[in-house]
């Protein structure tokens, strides 16, 4: 997740508080990670210094003074490159469990057991996602949806491993 550009997009809505930034950013994009004020404040400091926003008008507050930040043409146009560029596509062909396999099969450690381990793991998060998909809002539920699929594909692929583990360990073990 790109915490400047996600808060560059929210600017462009409507000029606003760090504290309804961070409200609108942990509503629709944390997800159970919410987005530290520290990092709202920082990443706002430095927009501000790549003059990407500018303090609009400020208010006084119970406490500090309460500013009210605006995208500025550089913010808008930075964010319309972010916002229209594709992302990469995923995954990389390189990941963890991938490397867990290899090295449990080059070093004759239990890669099958492995395996099963991670395939209960992702079946308990798959889980806790179909209870989001099923108790949550629209934006949960697709959310939900998104991590549902990746974590069915990895099923699909451990499953394909799991059958070709025999002839994954003569390869490795060369």
């Amino acid at each position: 997740m790109s915490v400047p550009m996600t808060l560059l997009g929210l600017l462009e809505r409507e000029p606003s508080h760090g504290y309804d930034l961070k409200r609108d950013y942990d509503s629709f994009f944390s997800r159970g990670k919410p987005l530290p004020f520290g990092q709202v404040y920082a990443t706002l400091a430095r927009l501000a210094r790549d003059g990407k926003i500018v303090i609009g008008e400020v208010e006084p507050g119970v406490g500090p003074e309460r500013k009210r930040y605006v995208i500025t043409e550089r913010g808008a146009t930075e964010f319309e490159s972010w916002l229209t560029e594709p992302v990469a596509a995923e995954p990389n062909l390189q990941t963890v469990l991938f490397t867990k396999v290899v090295l449990a099969l080059m070093l004759d450690r239990p890669a099958e057991e492995y395996l099963d381990t991670q395939r209960a793991t992702h079946l308990r998060r798959m889980t806790q996602l179909t209870e989001i998909k099923r108790s949550g809002n629209l934006v949960d539920a697709m959310l939900a949806d998104h991590g549902l699929f990746h974590l069915e594909a990895d099923l699909h692929w451990i499953d394909t491993t799991v059958a070709r583990l025999d002839a994954l360990r003569k390869v490795v073990r060369g």
